[in-house]
């Protein structure tokens, strides 16, 4: 029986992901952490594309370092970057006119993931992300804008079929303070609020992950996101839905994502789409990470 006992554990610890921490998704977070003394480093890039109207075309990179401060709580440092070319897009208050450049620095990010639950040793995953969040730029119209941002974040895990099919869901509310700099030449009665503004941002998301041969998994993932913001209420929701692939190996692993809005609302413009928010979201992001394990 105890032989038995060995074999079947044994069996599911080699069904699981081959690291900890992978990331089965683009955007949906698992509740593992990385093991005591381990650490990871993250490439992802994102391209968000396509607003209805004009052109409009942004990436966005993030280059992390993760390090297991104990087999319960992981911490993380990040350098963001961004680059945007737009052009045909003028929305009073939001895009003031033209903007193109290539990669630039764009803010930092330091945040803390401690688990409470296990999905592999505990049948459930359960975890809290807390961080901070520093930029520079604004990632909709590409302009200077400080902003700061503490955000909190509730992730569950699931193993099921031994490990062949993973489920992942998260709950996160985002409080931000921000300030836009002044622009010159700006067109004739636009408006350009430059004072602080204060905005709260709540989220939820699903996905499922299906191990189909050793090492890839092909998923699909679901977000959505409302914002409200102190001059206009609720600003802006949206539902972006996709699917994703992943490849784990013994010392990197890769996950790309395509995310298309099927729904949206909130503040908009003369001309964009009907049924989608796209002020401060595109009709499309496709999401690629690089994951390098030590």
């Amino acid at each position: 029986m105890r032989k038995t006992l060995i074999v079947t554990l044994l069996s599911s610890l080699l069904t699981l992901p081959a690291h900890a921490d992978e990331n089965l998704f683009g955007y949906i977070k698992g509740a593992e952490v990385l093991p005591d003394g381990a650490l990871e480093f993250y490439q992802v890039v994102t391209q968000r594309s396509d607003k209805g109207v004009g052109k409009y075309t942004a990436y966005n990179t993030e280059t992390e370092l993760e390090y297991g401060v104990s087999d319960r709580f992981t911490i993380k440092g990040e350098l963001k970057g961004q680059a945007i070319d737009t052009s045909g897009l003028l929305i009073d208050a939001y895009m003031p006119g033209d903007e193109k450049y290539g990669l630039k620095f764009q803010g930092v990010e330091i945040a803390g993931k401690y688990n409470f639950l296990s999905p592999a040793l505990d049948d459930f995953g359960l975890s809290v992300t807390t961080g901070l969040d520093y930029l520079v730029l604004d990632p909709h119209s590409g302009r200077d804008k400080d902003t700061v941002s503490i955000d909190l974040e509730l992730e569950l895990q699931k193993y099921f079929m031994e490990g062949q099919l993973i489920w992942a869901a998260n709950f996160g509310t985002e409080a931000t303070r921000a300030k836009r700099k002044p622009i010159d030449n700006l067109p004739e009665d636009f408006e350009w609020p430059t004072g602080m503004e204060v905005e709260i941002e709540f989220w939820a998301g699903t996905g499922l992950s299906y191990r189909f041969v050793p090492n890839w998994f092909i998923g699909v993932e679901t977000l959505y996101e409302t914002e409200y913001e102190t001059e206009v209420a609720m600003e802006r929701q949206s539902l972006f839905a996709g699917p994703s692939l992943h490849y784990g190996g013994a010392d990197y692993w890769f996950t790309l994502t395509y995310f298309d809005q099927i729904s949206g609302g909130g503040e908009g413009f003369d001309g964009q789409p009907d049924g989608l928010h796209l002020i401060e979201k595109t009709e499309q992001e496709i999401r690629f990470k690089l994951g390098l394990n030590f």
